[in-house]
């Protein structure tokens, strides 16, 4: 598990391709492997990894499957690329964002990124199957940082949320630009509830389903628009 709160940037130093296999050698900033070992877990822009060799204080190697590397952004990336990085939580650890699993859902793009006073704000491009588990002030996890969604537009496909000067310092945000992927893991325990209730809605509502939809769409309306899933808490 990890606690979406970026540790630092690292830059990968090395890729070697294998057949259904990549490996990456990345540098990590002096302290953060202190007491890393083989089998231990790193987020590396939200990917939970696993380190396979130790070759020095600060540079460490991964392997990644090939279908990590087709549903993700690490397929992409070259020698040089910038990543964000966080160790596993241990027992006790304080969740300073909100539960991850290291798990990515799908990756969005970047659709718009608009420059204000002391922020930055982002608009996420959102597929289809996944835009019911955003919702506005809810949590989503882009490229293992923890963030709070401000707006939420379904029918258009797309997030937005707030990038605050530390959020911009601490992680690879900065390089981001229009067009780009991004890694995107969405709230678990929201997505328990959703699925939960469309389970309900589908078991309730059995063959009059169909008819309310088309009655519903008529309006511009869907049945998700009545329902309002609660923000969880944190941790």
């Amino acid at each position: 598990m990890f606690t979406g709160i970026v540790q630092a940037t690292a830059t990968i130093a090395a890729i070697e391709d294998r057949a259904g296999l990549r490996t990456f050698t990345i540098d990590f900033p002096e302290g953060f492997c202190q007491d890393l070992a083989i089998g231990a877990s790193v987020a590396v822009d939200g990917v939970c990894l696993t380190v396979t060799e130790i070759l020095s204080p600060t540079r460490a190697t991964f392997d990644v499957m090939l279908q990590s590397l087709n549903i993700t952004t690490l397929g992409g990336y070259a020698v040089g690329a910038r990543v964000n990085v966080e160790r596993a939580a241990r027992d006790g650890a304080e969740i300073g964002g909100h539960p991850l699993s290291g798990h990515i859902d799908f990756t969005g793009t970047l659709a718009e990124r608009r420059e204000l006073e002391n922020n930055l704000v982002w608009r996420v491009s959102v597929p289809g199957p996944f835009r019911r588990y955003v919702f506005a002030k809810g949590y989503i996890a882009i490229h293992g940082a923890s963030l709070t969604v401000a707006e939420v537009n379904r029918a258009e496909g797309w997030f937005e949320v707030w990038l605050i000067p530390e959020t911009r310092r601490a992680t690879v945000f900065e390089d981001k630009r229009v067009g780009d992927a991004l890694n995107i893991e969405i709230e678990r325990g929201t997505q328990v509830v959703v699925d939960t209730v469309r389970e309900a809605v589908e078991e309730s509502l059995g063959q009059l389903r169909p008819a309310i939809e088309s009655l519903l769409a008529e309006r511009g309306l869907s049945l998700e628009d009545f329902v309002r899933v609660p923000t969880l808490p944190k941790g």
